[in-house]
């Protein structure tokens, strides 16, 4: 925004060169000299001396054409005045710095080259001590003359800008207008520069404006040199203003508060300068990124979901021979005394054969007691004290009867068929792990609406795509399903970082055993309902993600199963979900930049075009996961609230990694308003449960229409006693 408001482009005011009444100036005023100062408190206009000329170049400096300026006035030892815009000062304080050092005049042109007329005393004060500064900084001086743009000569003063010069003169400004104009930005040709620069009348001083920026300055260069030229060979001389009406130097000395302000002002400005094409460069690296990922989880979970859900002659989707043995549900609990009967109730509905084991780590809120006391059969509850998540689950493990083991956290339910669904993969000898689908239960707030997007769009968007790569880095804590031998070969739940269901997930990969997702195993989850406990949640998720990049990081550069998914799944895992969500803020900022310095409909027309894409990718993902759409409409406010929150997040979780300091478990407060699905709203029987059930043979499962939500993880994690680095 700095870089912009320094480097912003001059903007005419179509207003400023529109002729007023002039009824307030003194007739003196409008007949006098082209420079006016105060005298015991009146206005004075002074005249240039006969046979004399003083030049003044305005909206200087400019890296190319001021330099060529300097170098036409040192071959003809001609001195200047040169009217200076803060900003150009400030982007190119070397040129300034060059044209004190040979003697010619600075002054004033304001900031911004701003209509003064327009804006209040404050506004003003502003352009001139801002320009005050950046001149201290550059050459080390301030000075006490101005002029004003879109002035002319005295006789153009009007009622609006009088006012604007008896304020500059009482905060002892001298005021520089023209005598004659060289129409030089016209590129009118040399001879008409000429022309119009010399004064009518014989002998007749005058002080001529030119221009050493604001365009094309090649003209101008040889018209200054041409016109010295001639008016040395009528005999005039040439000078300064200070020097041409017998006054001081308008220049001093920079001192104190005002150098050491203009010094750090030109410091941020040049980092400013030198940081705002990276950045540009960035944006369009992270511009690419964004449309990659979306690109990539357009093709790969569309060929995800027609593996699954073939049609036609192709018949239906099949893991093989149905799974029917029973399996072990692991539920580690703490302090969940809202949700734990809602979850447990829901596993008793379970069309496929089950244990359940709830592991209480610790809690101090009766869950247990409340799980003793529904009384329900094949339900057991381990108790044990306060050691986190990890150890719950390996303490879960450990007591399992059955060879594959479901877990979920305990403030989430399953569907009748979920578990059916879960296991069917395992049929394949090859896969070691099944993601399950979960959805966000509490949706019908804004911020669960805002997560019920996010998680549909994203996470099981994302979980399709990595499917197809075979590089799933993630099976989240609410509905997944393990091998216990698999588990046990990948080192079991490890309390190494705050994200164990990721660091689980890649540990089996890099060991050699395939992990999938099956759509149809859906869980509903209770997602954080404030921004406080939003916040906490992804923090801890990010800085887990984060920690488990680190811990894997060899498998980058190892061989076999381990250094596939090092080289395909760690630098996808890295770029789409801590690279490009830590750098896509730059595409706001840009869009912001552009509305308030280049062309605001442009930039903002730019902005919908990519909400639009990212809309049709998020229909695009309801429609995949049978989703209704009117929770779409929230998606414009997500993107702009929603999702700088995620971004600030995520700059926290760095800035704890990059500290190395200690995050705890972070509890988050449930409300135990998740519960299990109506037998008419859950989905039809999966192939495992049919079979089971009925012998039915194995097919695709056909899923109602589910009420609104996307995949989440929930935070029903371990107590902070489990406080890991």
């Amino acid at each position: 925004m700095l870089n912009g408001h320094m480097d912003a482009h001059l903007k005419i005011d179509p207003k400023a060169n529109k002729a007023g009444a002039w009824d307030l100036v003194p007739e003196s005023i409008l007949q006098g000299g082209p420079v006016i100062d105060q005298e015991h408190g009146k206005l004075v206009s002074r005249s240039i001396p006969q046979k004399t000329i003083v030049l003044s170049f305005d909206d200087g400096p400019d890296p190319s054409w001021t330099p060529k300026v300097l170098e036409v006035l040192r071959r003809h030892h001609v001195r200047a005045d040169f009217f200076l815009i803060g900003q150009n000062i400030a982007r190119h304080p070397s040129v300034v710095r060059t044209m004190v050092d040979q003697g010619h005049e600075v002054g004033v042109h304001t900031f911004s080259h701003v209509n003064l007329g327009s804006k209040s005393h404050a506004s003003i004060d502003q352009e001139l001590s801002t320009t005050q500064s950046a001149l201290a900084g550059a050459a080390g001086v301030t000075t006490s003359l101005i002029r004003t743009p879109y002035s002319a000569t005295p006789r153009a003063i009007d009622d609006t800008s009088f006012p604007v010069l008896k304020y500059l003169s009482s905060k002892g400004y001298t005021t520089a207008y023209v005598d004659t104009d060289s129409d030089d930005w016209k590129k009118p040709g040399i001879e008409n520069i000429v022309r119009n620069a010399t004064p009518q009348g014989s002998n007749k001083g005058a002080l001529a404006l030119f221009h050493d920026a604001g365009g094309d300055r090649s003209e101008s260069v040889k018209g200054v040199d041409a016109y010295i030229t001639h008016m040395k060979a009528k005999g005039y001389r040439f000078t300064t203003i200070s020097a041409a009406v017998g006054s001081p130097s308008a220049m001093h000395n920079a001192t104190g508060t005002t150098l050491w302000k203009g010094r750090a002002m030109l410091a941020v400005t040049a980092v400013a300068t030198w940081t705002a094409p990276w950045l540009a460069y960035l944006f369009y690296v992270v511009g690419g990124m964004v449309v990659l990922r979306f690109v990539m989880m357009l093709v790969l979970a569309g060929r995800h979901y027609r593996q699954r859900n073939p049609k036609g002659s192709r018949g239906e989707f099949s893991w093989g021979p149905p799974v029917t043995e029973p399996v072990s549900v692991l539920v580690p609990a703490y302090n969940e005394k809202e949700c734990i009967a809602h979850t447990v109730r829901s596993l008793m509905a379970s069309t496929h054969p089950i244990e359940v084991i709830v592991i209480d780590d610790g809690s101090t809120d009766g869950t247990a007691d409340i799980v003793e006391a529904l009384g329900l059969p094949n339900v057991r509850v381990l108790r044990q004290r306060n050691a986190g998540k990890s150890a719950a689950l390996n303490n879960g493990i450990a007591h399992a009867r059955h060879d594959i083991i479901v877990m979920m956290d305990g403030d989430t339910v399953f569907e009748p068929s979920t578990v059916s669904e879960l296991v069917q993969p395992f049929t394949n000898p090859r896969i070691g792990a099944v993601s399950g689908n979960a959805k966000v239960g509490n949706r019908t707030s804004l911020i669960g609406a805002w997560q019920h997007i996010e998680y549909v769009m994203s996470f099981n968007l994302d979980r399709r795509m990595y499917d197809v790569l075979d590089c799933i880095p993630t099976i989240p804590g609410a509905v997944g399903a393990f091998r216990r031998r698999a588990l046990e070969e990948a080192g079991g739940m490890s309390g190494d970082t705050l994200a164990e269901d990721t660091d689980i997930t890649i540990a089996m990969h890099r060991a050699g055993w395939r992990v999938v997702y099956q759509e149809h195993a859906v869980a509903w989850t209770e997602a954080p309902s404030s921004f406080r406990l939003l916040w906490r949640q992804r923090y801890r998720w990010s800085y887990g993600t984060m920690q488990a990049l680190w811990k894997h990081r060899r498998s980058v550069v190892e061989r076999g199963a381990s250094g596939r998914f090092g080289r395909v799944g760690m630098p996808l895992l890295g770029i789409f979900h801590v690279g490009a969500p830590l750098l896509s803020p730059v595409i706001d900022v840009f869009t912001l930049y552009g509305m308030i310095f280049l062309s605001p409909w442009k930039s903002l027309a730019v902005w919908c075009l990519l909400l639009l894409f990212q809309l049709l990718c998020a229909a695009f993902a309801f429609r995949l996961d049978r989703e209704r759409y009117r929770c779409l409409v929230m998606l414009p406010l997500q993107q702009v609230v929603y999702r700088q929150l995620m971004y600030m997040v995520l700059i926290h979780s760095c800035i704890t990694a990059a500290t190395g300091a200690r995050l705890r478990w972070q509890k988050i407060r449930r409300t135990g308003e998740v519960v299990a699905p109506s037998p008419n709203a859950s989905t039809v029987a999966s192939t495992g449960e049919r079979q089971a059930a009925s012998a039915a043979p194995p097919g695709a499962v056909p899923r109602s229409e589910s009420p609104v939500a996307p995949p989440v993880r929930s935070d029903s994690k371990a107590d902070p006693a489990g406080s890991r680095r």
